[in-house]
């Protein structure tokens, strides 16, 4: 299997969540995305406005992730749009049924909430890297691409 395969497969598994499926759901059931985001903003306006966001958000930056376009800025986006979903939507310390063992709706919110947190892990890793030296890298072009499709390693790590 090619390599560039490998790494679209990969960066495809980090996007799947968000580009077809919740970017398609806002779309195909609005007023229900907009309700629930009323819940937690007290404003229908600003549910209107923090939907139409949050599908920019999971469409642009999933596609600058796939295509690697300033992919380390979009990966930085994603893992904080995934830590906000996470403390506006996944309030499992708000239930009155929180337990760890039995039925209780507050421990599946809780690993939902778990789940957004291992998700912004895996964009921050593709953001600052997996090792020191990629760190340090990021630090001096935040605002790069990690040129995951380039035929040889940029510049900088041969």
């Amino acid at each position: 299997m090619s390599s560039i395969v490998v790494v679209a497969a990969i960066r495809c598994l980090l996007i799947l969540l968000f580009l077809p499926f919740s970017a398609l759901d806002k779309l195909l059931n609005f007023r229900a995305a907009v309700g629930q985001a009323a819940q937690a903003s007290a404003s229908h306006g600003l549910a209107v406005l923090l939907i139409l966001c949050g599908l920019a958000v999971e469409v642009l930056m999933s596609l600058a992730v796939l295509t690697g376009f300033h992919d380390r800025p979009a990966a930085l986006v994603l893992a904080a749009y995934c830590i906000v979903t996470a403390l506006l939507w996944k309030q499992f310390w708000r239930t009155p049924d929180f337990r760890l063992r039995g039925a209780s709706a507050g421990r599946e919110l809780f690993w939902d909430f778990l789940k957004n947190l291992a998700l912004a892990g895996g964009f921050l890793v593709l953001a600052v890297g997996a090792n020191v030296a990629e760190v340090h890298r990021f630090w001096h072009d935040p605002l790069g691409s990690t040129e995951p499709y380039a035929a040889q390693p940029p510049a900088g790590d041969r």
